[in-house]
């Protein structure tokens, strides 16, 4: 079905919209459940404190593994298929995860979050399916409603975890098997998701375009990846540490459920006027804004361990991820052609999230074994902020500075 079709033609994508907030609503809520208990979890389990948050990084890692071979599946077998199977992968993961949580096991417990990493590759597909059966009129808005469910997952997974996270003896188990219910309960959404399958490729076409390393050279591709890793990268990062300061400050579970929620909307309610704020400033400001904002909340975290401490640094860490990687994202899309989205966009992805997956694995090096207490270990999760935002800045002024091709 081609998207230029007129406004008119829209039932059907309305009707798929609906589905993926929905699935983003319930299904999505798994992510900040998991982000959540994660570390904590980890923190039982594991024989090296150091490692406590190594779940978090299996789940990036899978998550990572998995995106190109599932957008080949999705291209030969379509986004119901697709999104049922990773689905299904959540559902493994939590049941693995499980397991590990009843035997003690740290070795079940990551193998759990690799697999979960299966549906946190699917969640990131979700609003390119709503566009797919959209006109262009129409795509803006469908790619914001499915935003939106995301705002709703922020508050029904760490209400999730209030209710489950102590309701049975071995801690978390409850929180598990919830997440298994909401995986298998909701993959029976996309029963009612109506996208074809789009056309097999041209096997005879020739390749056009630039190469993986021509595009790599060019400074504004460069500069997006760079920009895109770091915001990305220092929210995982702050995240991933945030419930182990927060229990190791003295507060409860709750609390630190409470602020994932804060910090979860605060990454996804700005996307309504990301976009406008683009459009009017400029790509450029809106990158540098998110990377200054970043920096904000560093600085607030160093300030004190009080929960208004975290809540604000937590806020503004999600504000400043929005802008950092939207914009950042942004500049990608806007510097290859059609025939090259592939090709970057896959090595844009494995960056990333290489990127992310070092971050969240060195949050608990930081927390747990670089500092004497809590406090001192989530002073120095924050100030290692601090070189990568100077990196990213250097970058954006280089290519803000430098002189443009005639």
């Amino acid at each position: 079905m081609s998207t230029t079709t007129s406004p008119l033609s829209d039932a059907r994508a309305r009707r798929n919209v609906w589905v993926l907030v929905a699935a983003q609503a319930i299904l999505g809520s798994q992510m900040p459940m998991i982000f959540t208990i994660g570390g904590l979890a980890g923190t039982t389990l594991a024989a090296n404190i150091c490692w406590a948050t190594l779940p978090i990084s299996m789940i990036v890692l899978g998550s990572m593994l998995t995106a190109t071979p599932l957008a080949a599946f999705m291209q030969k077998y379509g986004r119901r298929a697709g999104f049922v199977l990773t689905a299904s992968g959540g559902a493994a993961g939590a049941v693995v995860g499980a397991i590990g949580l009843m035997q003690g096991s740290f070795l079940l417990f990551n193998i759990g979050s690799l697999l979960t990493g299966i549906y946190m590759s699917g969640q990131g597909f979700y609003r390119f399916a709503a566009a797919d059966t959209a006109s262009d009129a129409f795509k803006p808005k469908a790619i914001s409603y499915v935003m939106a469910g995301g705002l709703l997952s922020a508050v029904l997974g760490p209400q999730l975890v209030k209710v489950t996270a102590e309701s049975m003896v071995v801690p978390f188990l409850g929180t598990y098997l919830a997440v298994i219910a909401l995986n298998l309960g909701g993959m029976s959404l996309f029963a009612f998701l109506d996208i074809p399958k789009p056309p097999a490729p041209d096997r005879d076409a020739p390749r056009v375009g630039r190469t993986r390393g021509e595009m790599l050279r060019d400074p504004v591709i460069a500069v997006s990846i760079i920009c895109a890793t770091v915001a990305y990268a220092l929210m995982n990062l702050v995240m991933t540490s945030t419930p182990l300061a927060v229990v190791g400050c003295g507060f409860t579970t709750g609390h630190a459920a409470d602020i994932v929620s804060a910090h979860v909307l605060a990454m996804y309610a700005p996307s309504f006027f990301t976009g406008h704020l683009i459009a009017r400033f400029g790509v450029q400001k809106i990158v540098a804004a998110g990377l200054m904002i970043l920096a904000a909340s560093g600085a607030v975290a160093l300030t004190g361990v009080e929960l208004e401490h975290f809540f604000i640094a937590l806020v503004l860490l999600g504000i400043g991820w929005n802008f950092g990687f939207i914009g950042a994202t942004t500049m990608l899309a806007r510097s290859h052609s059609a025939a090259e989205r592939g090709r970057i966009q896959g090595i844009n992805d494995m960056i990333v999230f290489g990127g992310v997956t070092a971050a969240s694995l060195s949050s608990g090096q930081l927390m747990n074994c670089s500092g004497s207490d809590a406090e001192t270990g989530w002073q120095l999760v924050n100030m290692a902020m601090l070189p990568f935002l100077v990196l990213a800045g250097g970058a954006l002024i280089w290519l803000t500075l430098r002189p443009r091709e005639i």
